[in-house]
């Protein structure tokens, strides 16, 4: 009897092998359009040709990428009445390989070797346990270091219904091996180890809001990153233009999960935190730099208004009449043409840099009306001298005049997000112009002394008086750039009709028809144009990331519990056609502007059309750590989410007094992957996870801010295999 492990490696060679094949004719494709690119005078189908190959061999190198991160992960014999590839023995079952990336075999009338993971026909894989086999007979987990299969796991699939929630979990062998195994810094791949409730949020045909929720260790997001390359899979001809945005807490956590999606197949997305998603704006200040207070006002929805009053505070009308010399005439600009202008700037329902065309146009006519009484006087006291051409001639002489300019930008000055901002935080007089009517807990929660840097609270603010003052459309950006593009074709026809004029017309030799060669016979306008025009080469994602009015196909929000009202509107901006993915837990918001309800959280984007599921299973956190974290949760008042513990190391949760060194505790384990979390840096574990945790001072957590009990229920959860305390807590 051939042994697992060397029947499954025979079969993985075969794989490489239709791999490798790939490459080469991809390698031979290639090479064979680069003979037929002359460097000197490149055809631009050849260009095309050699570009389109380029691609197509960058694809399948990717694909070998991928598959040595570990091609193949599972095999289900599945029951199936026409079986592409029948059981030896069994024409009833179909025997599926599962791996990173569908393979089939084009010699074979495209028989499929391997399923993606994400295919319809891998389902079985995830879906079936013991209680549930869904036709399923045996699976098989394959593991895998790099080319090599290193060991198999057989798992027989039969059972009457009643067995406990541990036995209802699939593939038991793979996923205890994977909460088992020491972590690495970086986030686990659970292509492997999907549980069939995780695999219904993944594949869920929600084409709106879908709200994830779950308690600490339930995958939320490992699940969320895994429907991103699902949704990439299914959807990805719609996706591939615009773009998927995951949200995450920190850049820590960026780091941590970046090599996830990578090893699905799918790097086309955009990976951002709340504070870097406005292009050109970085905030300097540490979150943990800014009071709570701060955050809490600066995350409330009353800064909407709080902002619409601060950029109308520079629509300004002056006290008294304003005198001009317009060469050598005396007008006035009195205070009712500047409100007039003014009105008539606000009615255009334009961003406030737009709107001052509108102002410019109307205070300028005004003037022009004003100068004209003066100079085209009747003497003898009859109708105006001027015509209406003239005071049409007058408005655009006056729209250069330079004291005109400085009319307008005293009472409608150009502005900028940065700068209305700061002249709003770092002045008493703006707040109370701004918000004189709020109390004084918000006036002085929103001061900063003058020179001190942004706050990434700040990045939500410059979005919403980006969209106040005006953002630069990049669509109509690409429509000048396409209007310059026309332009230069037509120069260049231009160019070609002159050389056309002057070619030669006649021959000296009557003898032999001369073959003249013209300028149109080898090169047309567009391609005489297109050498002076600068092509956009980057990537959907890199387009996306540099395109504040971006509208993603896709939206990920993790840890979404702690975005603030402002910073939800940021993210619904950029996601028009609302088809979102939000996970979080509630019971671990810490911020004082997060979400303690979701319905109500959503309420002002998609009312009550949003879909909820909920994960049930911790199978990261060890039950031990679990029964002090939930004593330590039930002080917060937070709602605990239902999920349930189903591992248990037999370790119990260890205390040590105020004043251990951690080191000294660190040092006592097992030189696994170990965090020590304390006040300062508690934020910053958010969404991690540790083979071992150390948390110093729990009380001192707690006393932090006004979630402090919060967030020592986020530390305390770290953990995958023990926790350890340094401190008294008092509840």
């Amino acid at each position: 009897m051939t042994n697992p492990v060397e029947q499954e490696q025979a079969y993985v060679d075969v794989l490489f092998d239709h791999l490798r094949a790939e490459v080469e004719s991809a390698r031979a494709k290639l090479a064979a359009v680069q003979a037929d690119v002359d460097p000197d005078n490149p055809d631009a189908d050849a260009l095309v040709r050699r570009e389109t190959e380029y691609h197509s061999l960058n694809a399948k190198l990717d694909q070998l990428g991928i598959a040595e991160i570990g091609l193949v992960f599972g095999r289900v014999d599945v029951a199936d009445k026409d079986p592409s590839n029948p059981v030896p023995d069994r024409v009833d079952l179909d025997r599926r390989y599962v791996g990173r990336m569908g393979i089939d075999d084009r010699a074979d009338n495209y028989r499929t070797l391997l399923l993606d993971w994400r295919a319809p026909q891998a389902r079985p894989f995830y879906l079936a346990t013991t209680a549930n086999p869904e036709g399923v007979e045996t699976r098989r987990n394959i593991r895998m270091r790099g080319r090599a299969v290193t060991a198999v796991d057989d798992e027989v699939l039969s059972g009457d219904g009643t067995e406990p929630l541990e036995t209802n979990v699939g593939s038991e062998a793979a996923l205890r091996r994977a909460m088992n195994q020491a972590r690495t810094g970086h986030m686990q791949s659970i292509v492997e180890t999907i549980q069939r409730e995780q695999d219904e949020i993944i594949r869920d045909s929600t084409r709106g809001v879908m709200v994830v929720q779950g308690g600490p260790g339930t995958g939320k997001t490992a699940v969320a990153l895994h429907r991103v390359a699902y949704l990439l899979y299914t959807w990805r001809e719609q996706l591939s233009r615009t773009g998927v945005l995951i949200i995450g807490p920190n850049n820590t956590f960026l780091d941590y999960i970046s090599r996830v999606l990578p090893e699905l197949g799918e790097t086309g997305v955009v990976l951002s935190t709340l504070e870097n998603l406005v292009p050109g704006f970085t905030p300097r200040a540490l979150r943990s730099a800014e009071s709570a207070a701060a955050r809490e006002v600066k995350g409330s929805a009353e800064m909407v208004t709080i902002l619409k009053r601060s950029v109308q505070a520079y629509q300004t009308v002056p006290q008294h009449p304003v005198p001009l010399d317009i060469d050598g005439v005396r007008i006035e600009a009195t205070p009712a043409m500047v409100k007039a202008a003014r009105t008539r700037a606000r009615r255009s329902r334009k961003p406030h840099n737009p709107a001052r065309a509108v102002f410019a146009e109307e205070l300028t006519q005004l003037l022009a009306e004003a100068l004209a009484v003066r100079i085209g006087e009747d003497p003898l006291g009859g109708a105006n001298l001027l015509s209406a051409a003239d005071v049409d001639q007058l408005h655009d002489d006056l729209t250069e005049h330079p004291q005109v300019q400085v009319l307008i930008d005293d009472h409608f000055p150009l502005l900028s997000p940065t700068q209305v901002l700061d002249s709003l935080l770092t002045d008493h007089d703006r707040i109370v112009e701004a918000a004189g009517d709020y109390d004084d807990y918000t006036q002085n929660a929103l001061y900063r002394a003058p020179g001190e840097p942004f706050a990434p609270s700040d990045t939500a603010l410059i979005d919403e008086l980006a969209v106040l003052i005006g953002i630069d459309d990049a669509e109509e950006t690409r429509r000048r750039e396409e209007e310059e593009w026309r332009r230069q074709v037509a120069e260049a026809e231009d160019a070609l009709d002159i050389l056309a004029s002057s070619e030669a017309t006649d021959n000296d030799d009557d003898q032999f028809e001369a073959e003249i060669l013209s300028a149109a016979d080898v090169i047309d306008a567009e391609t005489l144009a297109s050498r002076q025009r600068v092509r956009d080469i980057r990537s959907t994602a890199q387009r996306a990331r540099e395109d504040q009015t971006w509208a993603y196909g896709h939206v990920i929000v993790d840890e979404a519990q702690e975005l603030s009202p402002m910073e939800w509107r940021m993210v619904f901006r950029r996601c028009p056609s609302r088809w979102m993915t939000l996970v979080g837990d509630i019971a671990q918001t810490s911020s004082p502007a997060g979400t303690d309800d979701w319905g109500t959280t959503l309420e002002p984007f998609v009312a009550q059309r949003y879909r909820l599921h909920e994960l049930t299973v911790n199978y990261r956190t060890p039950a031990e750590i679990m029964e002090y974290a939930d004593a330590v949760l039930e002080q917060s008042g937070a709602a605990k989410s239902s999920s349930i513990s189903i591992r248990s190391t037999g370790v119990p949760v260890a205390h040590f007094p105020l004043g251990t060194d951690p080191e000294t505790v660190r040092a006592g384990l097992d030189g696994r992957l170990t965090a020590i979390i304390s006040a300062e840096n508690v934020a910053e574990m958010k969404g991690l996870e540790f083979d071992h945790v150390i948390v110093v001072d729990p009380q001192k957590i707690v006393e932090a801010s006004p979630q402090g009990w919060q967030d020592l229920y986020v530390a305390v959860t770290r953990a995958t295999q023990t926790l350890s305390v340094i401190g008294e807590l008092t509840p």
